[in-house]
């Protein structure tokens, strides 16, 4: 293999990782901000000092 093939592998590998941890963390991020949009989101900073 040459250098450019390597590269390329380990970008899809290193791509393929991020994908497989953001699909695996998306359901808390959607909770999460469920959350922060019942508690008011950006305007909830009068309420919670």
């Amino acid at each position: 293999m040459s250098g450019r093939q390597v590269l390329l592998a380990q970008a899809a590998l290193v791509g393929g990782l991020a994908l497989a941890l953001f699909v695996k963390e998306l359901p808390g991020v959607v909770r999460e901000l469920r959350i922060y949009r019942m508690t008011g989101g950006v305007r909830a900073n009068r309420r919670y000092p």
